[in-house]
């Protein structure tokens, strides 16, 4: 039976979790909605999930499955995942905790005797939640408050290029896509675009509670060995370091292929899988502003058996900032890149755009971080205006034994088109492909 107001006390036990993103490395996203629109447009919907073959999570407001409680029912036979979307849609941010509370459980109980499944998320109407919603939520046997890593709204006056660049930006593993079927005038057109934008990803977008499934639990920061390996340290004056542009003498016909730089899950799953399919092991130099906002894309670097160093959080030419601000740079993207892996990365720092100086090699050895992995062989594959064959033209004549070769995990270069040729053009020429730990001779997370 749902509470009535006077009978609820204000929880004292631990808040429900709060999902935005589900922790994994999986191919599969969800796709959600919210709100109970008409039920032509609620059919339409329906018929084109159908047709793409996508199954998703509704989020539905107890009131409108009172109204119309056929609607439910036939989201639930097509194969879809019914949620509590609150009672009345209203502004819980405004409520008090015995309000709260009200909404989501009497919109529960109607789910429940409409449709005979018993909600396991809850949302609100704006995707946020306060404190309020997560303990009524966990007092309610609630498995999680569910926002998203993505909400969107009508499109304006957007180009088709540009809506696809955007969706393309949001296709990540473990996301979680909201669009509101009552507010949203243009979601045949966006479930189109979803649906498109994952296929080309190759990604599945599938149910909610599947997605939950196969998510983990990530460990917080201080419980994963190795997080505190970088810290500021500005008595550098003795601080030591390893710079590598090549390895000088090599006798080796070996190569590094590394990576600098962040991009969307199109872009670097598109390289993990050709470097898997020509069976290479490369070295990644993430961007930590990137990786803070997608952590299990880094995840499925450090899985794929590559390097994973740091680049710094934001990406400035470490000459042109102050020491302390280059030590901030470097520790924050330390922790940002553990936590997102959940491991120690590989301690080789990666200066972005290459310019170093005797005082700012310093600063970074004194974090930490000793091992600094610069290049010899730059291809300038971040230029827009390069080819692929003039790509992989400049990695054929500057590359010889112990080369370091510069490449960029930007979206819309040529990096993607011209990999394949650039490991085939190597390995005819007797070239080995290692990793950067490999060639500076250290062991990985040292």
């Amino acid at each position: 039976m749902p509470n009535t107001q006077s009978d609820i006390v204000k929880y004292a036990g631990p808040e429900s979790k709060a999902v935005s993103m589900v922790y994994t490395t999986k191919r599969e996203l969800a796709l959600t909605f919210n709100g109970m629109a008409d039920k032509g447009t609620m059919e339409r919907l329906l018929d084109q999930l159908d047709t793409y073959g996508i199954k998703a999570t509704f989020f539905l407001p107890g009131m409108r499955v009172a109204e119309e409680p056929d609607i439910a029912k036939e989201i639930l036979a097509r194969g879809h995942e019914i949620e509590n979307n609150t009672l009345n849609r209203l502004d819980m941010s405004k409520m008090s905790y015995e309000q709260v509370n009200k909404e989501i459980d009497l919109s529960n109980d109607v789910i429940r005797k409409k449709t005979g499944v018993s909600p396991n998320y809850v949302r609100t109407v704006s995707g946020g939640y306060t404190d309020d919603v997560r303990l009524a939520a966990a007092q309610l046997d609630m498995q999680a408050v569910v926002g998203d890593s993505l909400f969107l709204y009508n499109w304006q006056n957007e180009t088709e290029l540009e809506k696809r660049n955007y969706i393309r930006k949001y296709i990540n593993r473990g996301g979680i896509i909201a669009l509101d079927t009552q507010e949203n005038r243009t979601i045949e057109e966006s479930v189109k675009l979803i649906a498109e934008g994952a296929k080309n990803v190759g990604y599945q977008l599938i149910r909610l509670d599947k997605l939950m499934q196969d998510g983990g639990e990530r460990k917080p920061l201080e419980q994963i060995p190795g997080y505190d390996a970088a810290k500021i340290n500005m008595n550098d004056a003795n601080a030591t370091y390893n710079v590598m542009y090549k390895k000088e003498g090599d006798l080796k016909k070996e190569v590094v292929l590394s990576f600098d730089d962040w991009g969307t899950d199109y872009t670097i799953t598109k390289i993990l899988d050709l470097l898997a399919a020509y069976k290479v092991k490369a070295s990644f130099f993430l961007r930590a502003d990137g990786v803070e906002k997608n952590p299990n894309l880094a995840r499925a670097i450090i899985e794929g058996g590559h390097d994973v160093g740091n680049h710094t959080y934001s990406h400035p030419v470490i000459t042109s900032i102050t020491p302390e601000q280059l030590q901030q740079e470097i520790v924050k993207a330390h922790r940002i890149i553990t936590e997102a892996i959940q491991q120690q990365p590989t301690m080789i720092f990666r200066p972005p755009t290459g310019v170093v100086s005797v005082s700012t090699l310093k600063v970074v050895g004194a974090t930490g971080y000793r091992n600094i992995a610069n290049f010899d062989v730059d291809p300038t594959d971040f230029n827009k205006s390069r080819t692929s064959a003039q790509i992989v033209q400049t990695i054929k004549d500057e590359t010889g034994n112990g080369s370091v070769v510069l490449l960029h995990l930007l979206d819309d270069i040529q990096t993607i088109q011209a990999l394949p040729s650039i490991i085939n053009t190597l390995r005819g020429e007797g070239y080995t492909f290692v990793r950067m730990s490999e060639l500076m001779g250290l062991n990985i997370g040292q």
